[in-house]
Formats: C-alpha cells, structure tokens, sequence
C-alpha cells in the first residue's frame, strides 16, 4: 500500500516568472520522485477507473507528461491537444481566450472516433479557457467528454466555472 500523496510539499512555487506578478507552480520536484509521481498519476486516474474511458487527451506540454500514464493506467490510447501548428496531419481546432487576444489548440481530424469516452488531463486548471477549448474540440470532431483531470486546481481563477456539468477532478487546490 502507497502512503498517502503529500503533492503540495513537492509543487515548488516561483514568483515572478513568467512575469512579473505570476507565482508558477513548478511541479518538476513532484515528477522527479518516482513514488510521488506514481501516486499522483493513481489519484489522477482513481475518478475515472472503470468509466469506460477510450482515449486520454493529454494538453500541452506538461499536460502530456501526465496523460500518458494516465491513460496507460485506465488501459486507454492517448491523444495530444497541440499547439497550432504542431500536428503533421489535417487537424479541428478550437480557440480560448488570452489575457491579449487568442490562441488555439489542435488535434487531429480523426483523434476521437463518433462516442468514444474521453478524459482531458492537464497539470493546472487555471481560468479554464483551455480546458473549455478542449472540451470543445473534443466533442467538435466527434468524441463525449467523461471528466477532466487537473493535478493542480487554482480555486481562485474560478476556471470550474467554465465547465459546468464536467466531472472535474483536481489534487490540489490553491
């Protein structure tokens, strides 16, 4: 039996970076110890296990190094949600909100088949117009949406709120 996940004792905060006003949270002490990487990925998993999860959709970048195990954990296929212009092949995109402007992210036309159960995993949560526009494009080329994980939650940003009726699970909240 695993001890119980201590992730706020291993989230490093950084002030002022990437500028000023922004306190990061770095989560590299909690990747680079293997027994508290292993618990977060169980815990990031635990809501989901046997929901019939198809396909894991992991945002980038660091939301890649969790969904991978995530979904080799829940016995499911992995998808990137890229960047634009990232991905090879003929892509949907969908676009969220920056504090100046837009932006958008991608995946592949054909990444999620007609119903299949799709968990979106991503290190933060913050205001929630990624995860929103993940969920989006999700659904937009043909996959349902069955929850999100997030292993940390920045409660303060009210990013839940743009995802009303989600299953949303978070580690830690700030």
């Amino acid at each position: 039996m695993r001890p119980p996940l201590d992730a706020r004792s291993l989230i490093t905060d950084v002030p002022d970076f990437p500028k000023k006003g922004i306190v990061f949270k770095d989560i590299t002490p909690l990747l680079a110890d293997a027994a508290a990487f292993a618990a977060a990925i169980d815990e990031l998993a635990q809501p989901f296990v046997g929901k019939g999860i198809d396909l894991v959709a992991g945002i980038e970048s660091r939301g890649f190094l969790l969904a991978t195990p995530v979904a080799y954990r829940l016995g499911a296929g992995v998808v990137p949600i890229r960047k634009k212009g990232k991905l090879p092949r003929k892509t949907r995109s969908a676009s969220y909100a920056l504090e100046y402007g837009q932006d958008s992210i991608e995946a592949h036309a054909d990444a999620f088949p007609a119903g299949s159960r799709v968990l979106i995993v991503d290190d933060v949560l913050a205001t929630g117009g990624t995860a929103k526009a993940a969920c989006e494009l999700v659904e937009g080329i043909g996959g349902r949406v069955a929850g999100l994980s997030f292993l940390i939650e920045l409660g303060f940003l009210k990013g839940r709120e743009k995802l009303p009726r989600r299953p949303v699970h978070s580690l830690v909240e700030y």
